[in-house]
């Protein structure tokens, strides 16, 4: 995005935020500008969100973020399940200087708030992923630049999300999405399957394909016709029923795909967006780094050296497309810490470890952890010795501390419950009693709200924070799945307060591991295989406390 037009932007919102300091403007009034620039008012506080386009950055612009959270918060970032990062404490006075620095390295708070097309995600392993077909990240940079202030989208009815993904395996969450696309291949030509209708929130569905293979100079003007098919087709009564996917639900996938072609034939024609010849350039400016072939036996000696090392490596290594390389994902869930968290310090010490074992490359993940795409084996026992010593070497990736939580009350406006706490003390008990070791894979996601900014329906344990009567009480849902095989979890029953909530979750994980076949079988197959009844009996014994 060109720097004249992040200044203007920028300039522009130094005078809203003037006005409204000035009393010029009331609170109501500004609030639609202060959301087209990512600015949110929480509990106590106002929020900056920053864009991080598909969650890829630089170590230039991680120290950047380093830099803004130290001078104008309180330094520390906390990075979302859309791969963006949020500072939670700026003054509003401050968030203009906040957005010139951010311009300096090419980043901004753009359309990452607002009833427009939000941040495109994408698969946090791409470029580097063995089951990858095609790079998705130059697709979702065209389409950034196709929908950033694209003058027919910024006042839908609801939020639109979009993410992309090139690999054979779903990382990028796709079917949770309002719109998703895939890179396929077809007689060995590159075209796109299109998913619409997938969400969560109080009304979770799972997304459908609304075109099997799309080829490629017809994708943004696809795109564009299901954007305005569901600009005028789309709720505007109730806000709660304003995305596509109630559009999806009410008119049925075959009528929706209809009016989407015709005015697909429509716009065809006469599409004036970005073009092909983008898409090439930017094909050659996310090219593979260069990744020579180097003796890995540092890496073997170490693993059999320090046990350490070689539980990191177990957990928090990824198959890379290319020999002698990995890719790395930096847990930001220390044992009892906040899910997300990552302080001013720590983002300099791993921009420098970027700098020096991994081209300089990062990435946000929708898991809350940051990816180091490629890392030769030879470097990992340096890297892992960096991290190490900056706390960002907890082997836990993928397993039940790896948990995902939204800020819940200790700062969203809209939570109704606390979630924080709940991931913390969940983590703790699952360290102390060895219970983290033990389980394997297993996925814990805790929203604060109906809302389900963490994904809850999709995880093994799924958990709901709601207000009951002014006390707080969560839900557990189980079975849930995010990738493939999407689907949304099964409610157990009554809830539990906050003090029987992480026993609860205990007996459950005990329950899971009399009941698996063995070591391999993950919770969602043990679920399949023995139902509901075992896990409910274990939730809910006579002397557990429950409330309505």
């Amino acid at each position: 995005m060109s720097q004249d037009f992040l200044a203007t932007r920028n300039a522009q919102f130094r005078h809203q935020v003037a006005r409204r300091l000035a009393g010029d403007l009331t609170e109501e009034e500004f609030k639609p500008l202060r959301l087209m620039n990512g600015v949110y008012l929480q509990l106590h506080a106002y929020m900056l969100r920053v864009a991080v386009p598909y969650g890829t950055l630089n170590a230039d612009q991680l120290r950047a973020l380093a830099h803004i959270a130290d001078k104008w918060d309180r330094g520390y970032g906390h990075v979302t399940t859309r791969q963006n990062m949020q500072f939670n404490w700026p003054r509003l006075t401050d968030i203009p200087d906040m957005l010139d620095h951010l311009a300096t390295v090419n980043l901004h708070a753009i359309q990452t708030s607002g009833n427009t097309i939000r941040n495109v995600t994408a698969d946090p392993f791409a470029g580097a992923a063995a089951d990858e077909i095609a790079d998705p990240r130059p697709l979702a940079e065209l389409i950034r630049l196709w929908s950033t202030d694209h003058p027919e989208f910024q006042f839908l009815g609801r939020k639109f999300k979009i993410a992309v993904s090139g690999a054979t395996t779903d990382r990028a969450v796709l079917k949770a999405h309002d719109l998703a696309v895939r890179i396929r291949q077809n007689d060995g030509q590159i075209g796109y399957e299109v998913l619409i209708g997938g969400g969560l929130g109080r009304t979770p569905m799972v997304g459908q394909t609304l075109a099997e293979f799309l080829p490629q100079a017809d994708l943004l003007p696809y795109l564009e016709a299901v954007l305005a098919t569901y600009n005028l087709l789309g709720r505007r009564d109730n806000k709660y029923k304003a995305r596509i996917k109630i559009a999806v639900h009410e008119h049925g996938l075959e009528n929706l795909r209809d009016l989407v072609e015709i005015e697909f034939a429509r716009r065809r024609p006469t599409f004036k967006g970005a073009d092909q010849a983008l898409l090439t350039q930017l094909e050659q400016q996310f090219a593979l780094p260069v990744l020579p072939l180097r003796d890995a036996a540092p890496y073997y000696t170490a693993r059999d050296a320090d046990p350490g090392f070689r539980s990191f490596t177990d957990t928090n290594l990824a198959p890379h497309k290319r020999a002698g390389h990995a890719i790395v994902t930096v847990s930001l869930k220390p044992y009892g810490g906040t899910p997300g968290d990552i302080t001013s310090d720590q983002m300099r010490i791993l921009a420098d470890l970027a700098d020096r074992h991994a081209h300089s490359e990062l990435r946000f993940t929708p898991e809350q952890n940051i990816v180091l795409p490629h890392v030769a084996l030879a470097d990992l026992p340096a890297l892992y010795h960096g991290l190490l010593a900056a706390g960002l070497a907890t082997a836990n990736v993928g397993r039940a501390s790896d948990i995902i939580a939204c800020p819940g009350m200790d700062y969203c406006a809209l939570a109704t419950a606390r979630s924080i706490p709940l991931a913390q003390d969940l983590s703790a008990m699952l360290h102390d009693t060895g219970l983290d070791g033990k389980l394997g894979k297993l996925g814990i996601k805790i929203s604060g709200c109906i809302n389900a900014c963490a994904h809850h329906h999709l995880a093994d344990i799924g958990i709901l924070g709601l207000d009951r009567g002014g006390v707080e009480t969560y839900q557990i849902t189980l079975g849930g799945a995010p990738g493939d095989d999407m689907r949304v979890g099964t409610r157990t029953g009554p809830g539990f307060s906050a003090d029987d909530i992480v026993p609860a979750i205990e007996r459950l994980a005990q329950a899971h591991l009399v009941l698996r076949r063995d070591a391999d079988e993950g919770f969602s197959a043990t679920f399949d295989r023995v139902g509901m009844a075992p896990f409910k009996a274990a939730l809910y014994p006579e002397t557990t406390k429950i409330s309505a």
